[in-house]
């Protein structure tokens, strides 16, 4: 394994790695290696390529988990030899969930691409790491495609889009005279706990198949309205990825030596809302009734 020498160094250490016999300094790392698994953040890829690709020799395969590298090689500089293989498996979960699914066996889907195919077998090694990791399900993509989609992803549906949708509703159902606990509720707990475990399930359908002809209704009419006016956003938010407006910003704050505390700071304004205060406090009361039984709760 290839680490820079900081915290993620001493913590390897801790877990029972060894200097110089499993734990190297990243060049070595890449000099030692056939597949060289490039995981390092899209920033720390950039800061560490000088590092990497002096130590990479022909024929063997340089693997990444994200197409961001080298699609916006324009503005990352990170351009492989032309005698390598370049293939990326993108796990659709974060780094913790591939763990989790892979110790309990029930697997993450992924795309793989193949960059460039040098050896001839470039597919197979690209699958086989795919399932090694844990994948149930890989489709193929490219890595211009998979760096597209997954930024688009993370912005709207997956995160942005989200929070932002969390918010916007909590914020108006308190400012309408709505309890904290309520506007929590039908906000966030029975979103997460319970109508979208079924779509996971059963689908969107099942979901409207299941519940009150009232709620169908509503949910039928008004999510039209919702889509006409989300699709313009993605549509210009995908614009800025594809024209590597948002990989330029990424780059550029990423890259500053306090973007760690300005992060911290962002991410507590989050932490400290109204909002996540009352999900702290409702998982602490269910956590308290798990040891406890259950017994009933008046809030």
């Amino acid at each position: 394994m290839g680490l820079r020498e900081g915290s993620s160094w001493n913590n390897a250490i801790l877990d029972g790695w060894l200097p110089e016999y499993n734990l190297f300094h990243i060049d070595e790392a890449v000099h030692y290696g056939t597949i060289i698994c490039n995981l390092l953040s899209d920033a720390g890829q950039i800061d560490q390529w000088s590092h990497i690709k002096p130590n990479i020799y022909e024929g063997n395969t340089l693997y990444f988990s994200h197409g961001f590298g080298v699609t916006f090689n324009h503005l990352t500089h990170i351009v492989p030899p032309d005698n390598i293989d370049v293939i990326m498996v993108s796990p659709k979960a974060s780094g913790n969930t591939v763990r989790s699914k892979y110790l309990d066996s029930t697997g993450i889907s992924c795309s793989y691409a193949i960059e460039q195919d040098y050896s001839g077998n470039a597919e197979e090694t690209a699958l086989s790491m795919a399932f090694s990791i844990g994948a149930n399900m890989a489709f193929k993509t490219t890595f211009e495609k998979e760096v597209f989609s997954d930024l688009l992803g993370e912005r709207c549906v997956l995160m942005g889009l989200i929070q932002g949708a969390f918010s916007a509703q909590y914020k108006f159902l308190r400012k309408n005279g709505h309890s904290a606990l309520e506007a929590y509720n039908e906000t966030v707990e029975e979103a997460l706990n319970s109508l979208y475990p079924l779509i996971n399930e059963n689908g969107m359908d099942h979901l409207y198949r299941n519940c009150s002809t009232t709620a169908q209704r509503g949910a039928l009419d008004w999510a039209p309205k919702f889509e006409n006016r989300i699709y313009p956003i993605i549509e210009k938010c995908y614009d800025q990825v594809k024209s590597g407006e948002e990989a330029k910003r990424v780059i550029r704050e990423c890259s500053k030596e306090d973007y760690r505390n300005r992060l911290e700071e962002e991410l507590e304004i989050i932490d400290k809302s109204e909002l996540w205060n009352v999900a702290r406090q409702v998982r602490s009361i269910k956590d308290k009734k798990k040891k406890n039984k259950w017994e009933g709760a008046l809030l």
